[in-house]
């Protein structure tokens, strides 16, 4: 599996059969796409900066709520949440999205408002790759970040969402939750290739460069 960030809460996850993007952003917000190719596109909600899909190529396969969805082999749970810590009165829903393929299973938090309580960390159950925002603005502030890789302890970290050189909103830097995290000079990756059998045994988090 390859692993790349085209930016924001976007990646593109490509596997042995499948390819999947997550939350294509809108090139307003500073990042160039590309119209990357998929086949399967996951909307965590529907602002702008998470669903731009006319900036994919190949016309994937859309999910843009909770549900149990097969694809080619290729397993996905849309999970129910909310936007903020009202219950989704300030910003409405989010969904999060576990993903099995090749044998990993992937949880993208989209634009997770609100802690996890132990039934939501109970439904989305083991991960190995967790896609965490980091940037605090519209999202959980970064002492929650943090509190959720406690309670999921997945082998694999990758922020999202925060202020890059691209960035044009507003929203913290990675480096805050580094620091939370007591993780210093951590060297940005261009993409992640990982297999099941090469996932570490204690929780590590892999910085990547956007494209």
């Amino acid at each position: 599996m390859e692993i790349t960030w085209l930016g924001h809460s976007c990646f593109l996850i490509r596997g042995k059969e499948k390819t999947i993007i997550t939350d294509p952003c809108h090139p307003d917000l500073g990042y160039r796409l590309g119209e990357p190719e998929a086949d399967i596109a996951t909307l965590s909600h529907f602002h702008p900066g998470h669903s731009y899909i006319e900036g994919v190529a190949n016309e994937p396969k859309q999910i843009k709520s909770p549900g149990e969805y097969e694809i080619g082999g290729t397993f996905i749970t849309g999970v129910a949440s909310f936007h903020d810590d009202k219950k989704g009165e300030l910003k409405g829903k989010n969904t999060i999205y576990v993903i099995e393929m090749d044998g990993i299973t992937l949880c993208h938090l989209g634009d997770l408002g609100h802690p996890l309580g132990p039934h939501l960390v109970e439904e989305l159950g083991d991960v190995d790759i967790l896609f965490l925002p980091v940037g605090e603005v519209s999202t959980i502030p970064v002492d929650t970040a943090v509190e959720i890789v406690r309670q999921l302890e997945p082998p694999i970290v990758i922020p999202m969402h925060y202020k890059t050189e691209a960035f044009t909103g507003n929203l913290s830097l990675v480096d805050k939750f580094l620091d939370k995290m007591r993780i210093r000079e951590l060297e940005a990756k261009p993409k992640l290739s990982i297999t099941s059998s090469s996932l570490p045994t204690t929780t590590q988090t892999v910085v990547l460069n956007y494209l």
